[in-house]
């Protein structure tokens, strides 16, 4: 349902997006890691529990050399103290937490404007 209403909504601001889901920590890095040549504009990634451990794909991401925007379905800062450090964070363009599937649609439209406000300056 969340890919099915961001696809609608990419389409609407005239954009595609390139869904992958994985529990593989290395398939998430592959991934990051293929947007530097694939012709990906930006990474909207919500890691999971990878976000408080993962080095890894804190560098695949830092290599994909794309901006990205992590996403929690839950509030983070609402739980467990040992969620409340991310790998990714600091390398984000921004972090959207705690407003369920309503943040993946928060995250795009983010992401959409960053891209926009980028090409608009560079020109």
């Amino acid at each position: 349902d969340i890919v099915d209403d961001l696809e609608r909504f990419a389409q609407d601001r005239g954009a595609i997006i390139d869904h992958m889901q994985s529990n593989a920590e290395a398939d998430l890095m592959t991934r990051a890691q293929l947007a530097r040549d694939d012709g990906t504009d930006g990474i909207i990634i919500n890691a999971g529990a990878l976000t408080h451990t993962s080095i890894g794909l804190r560098d695949a991401l830092l290599a994909s050399e794309r901006p990205s925007i992590e996403v929690h379905l839950s509030n983070v800062f609402a739980r467990e103290a040992f969620r409340h450090h991310s790998y990714l964070s600091d390398i984000a363009v921004g972090v959207i937490v705690g407003f369920g599937a309503t943040g993946y649609r928060l995250a795009l439209t983010a992401m959409l404007d960053h891209l926009d406000n980028n090409a608009a300056s560079a020109q």
